[in-house]
């Protein structure tokens, strides 16, 4: 069981190509099995918000290790900003340590603000399903496994939770995916910020063999199945 991220800053010490790419292997797998899943076009939302006077909207995902849903959506046009924390526990157990034990109810999630002119809240979600979570794997992602490391769409109004339900419903109908969605619709309690170090992790170490095999397809993904969504800079916490 990967459990957390202790293996994850061992292996970024290891440098050379032909060291991540054995260590990749040995430790998560084949990357190119891996990426292969990311190549799956889910279709859009049915249903989707409609752009009205606001120019802000906001959304939290959990879809695994906050590093690599952070670091999709940090290369997704309209997005303005892209924060990895926790959700669905509360402030007292708000720390990674803690949250790494997984019974705090926290998911590792990241809080998304974007412009509803430039990016719809649906198509957000249509990403998220596309490149950047299984939504039917329960309560872990590929190696990460814990009820920390699952897909949940933390809901921030009705409206956000009624769109998501009929996104899912769709999908599961229409048997986009090999196993029926298991992600869930919760109403956001609360964001809690993760600590500094786990801010724009993809972008400041993308030869962490973690980031290599499991997260940087995920940017490839995004740029060859959406491309016109794609921002090659992407958008960072900043003093981070």
């Amino acid at each position: 069981m990967h459990g957390n991220h202790r293996r994850r800053y061992a292996l970024a010490a290891v440098t050379g190509a032909l060291a991540l790419a054995v260590l990749g292997r040995l430790f998560f797998g084949d990357p190119d099995a891996w990426a292969a899943d990311l190549d799956r076009r889910v279709p859009a939302a049915a249903v989707d918000e409609v752009p009205g006077a606001a120019t802000s909207g906001t959304l939290i995902l959990a879809g695994g290790c906050f590093w690599g849903v952070q670091g999709v959506f940090q290369h997704v046009r309209g997005v303005t900003s892209a924060v990895s924390g926790y959700d669905g526990g509360t402030a007292v157990t708000a720390q990674y340590e803690i949250v790494s034990t997984g019974v705090t109810g926290h998911a590792e999630s990241v809080r998304i603000t974007y412009d509803p002119h430039v990016v719809t809240y649906g198509r957000l979600l249509q990403i998220f399903f596309s490149v950047t979570t299984d939504p039917t794997q329960r309560n872990r992602q590929y190696p990460d496994e814990g009820t920390q490391y699952r897909s949940e769409i933390f809901a921030t109004t009705p409206e956000q939770a009624r769109i998501a339900k009929a996104y899912i419903a769709q999908l599961d109908k229409a048997e986009v995916f090999p196993q029926a969605i298991v992600t869930k619709v919760a109403q956001d309690t609360g964001f809690y910020p993760a600590e500094g170090y786990h801010q724009n992790y993809l972008t400041l170490h993308p030869g962490n063999p973690y980031i290599a095999t499991f997260d940087l397809p995920k940017i490839m993904a995004l740029q060859k199945v959406f491309p016109a969504d794609f921002r090659s800079d992407p958008v960072l916490v900043p003093n981070s």
